[in-house]
């Protein structure tokens, strides 16, 4: 058998079909089962008002009770179900997650557009944004919440601020190479508007890589969130997160650790 006739097992580029999933779950088992886990997680946050009580209600005759058929994962220090807070607790990190990748991708996609096609604010574009990479996420977000104080709102802002840096590089190192590639140049030189060219010819080459940036981003919000909540500087106190749950929880850890 010569190599001209040797077959080669390739998988095809085409859109993915439901019928390739039984090829895709033993290629990548860990992958489908992480994205499994991933969408379970999402539906049970998103479904919290039909089935989790209410995160917020207090009963002093409950305080710190053992898991139970009526609290599942047994009530708090202010008797309120730990089962319902962990689960709406899951919404307020998903949103801060999502919110805040949107934002960082947004500013760095057109940041990172500016200084990838303009050599005139190359230089002081990316030097800002160097300086903003040396700073800690962290220290970052506690010095713009300490400002303002906490909430929400103000918490994306803090996350989103300190992670737009590293799409903005990512989506200047695409386009200094997509902007040399012949097709701009001929739409270029074929009378086409920069606006334009940047809108169909560069723009969509940059999703890729902006897609699985924002998808890190995501995930190092969450966990960011997560840490300034139990820093106390994060969401509300009144608010369920993950958080400020273990933050008020480990204070009870030796008196009822099943809660």
């Amino acid at each position: 058998m010569t190599l001209l006739s040797a077959p080669a097992e390739a998988m095809p580029m085409g859109r993915l079909r439901l019928s390739d999933l039984p090829r895709l779950a033993r290629r990548h088992p860990l992958v489908l089962i992480g994205g499994g886990l991933l969408v379970l997680l999402i539906i049970l946050a998103l479904a919290a008002p039909l089935y989790a009580g209410d995160p917020v209600n207090m009963d002093p005759f409950k305080r710190l009770q053992p898991p139970s058929a009526e609290m599942w994962f047994g009530s708090d220090n202010l008797g309120r179900d730990v089962f319902a807070r962990t689960i709406f607790g899951a919404r307020i990190s998903l949103v801060v997650g999502l919110m805040s990748a949107a934002c960082a991708a947004l500013a760095g996609l057109l940041i990172g557009v500016i200084a990838g096609y303009s050599r005139t604010f190359d230089n002081v574009v990316m030097r800002v944004m160097d300086g903003l990479m040396s700073i800690p996420t962290m220290l970052l977000a506690i010095a713009l919440i300490s400002l303002t104080g906490p909430g929400v709102g103000i918490l994306i802002v803090a996350i989103s601020i300190p992670e737009t840096p590293a799409i903005a590089r990512l989506v200047r190192s695409v386009v200094l190479g997509v902007r040399e590639r012949p097709y701009v140049e001929a739409a270029l030189c074929g009378g086409a508007r920069l606006p334009k060219v940047l809108w169909r010819h560069i723009l969509p080459s940059t999703i890729p890589a902006l897609m699985v940036q924002s998808a890190t981003v995501c995930a190092s919000a969450i966990l960011t969130e997560s840490g300034l909540s139990f820093l106390g500087v994060g969401v509300p106190p009144e608010i369920p997160s993950w958080g400020n749950m273990i933050a008020s929880s480990r204070l009870y850890l030796a008196v009822a650790p099943l809660t």
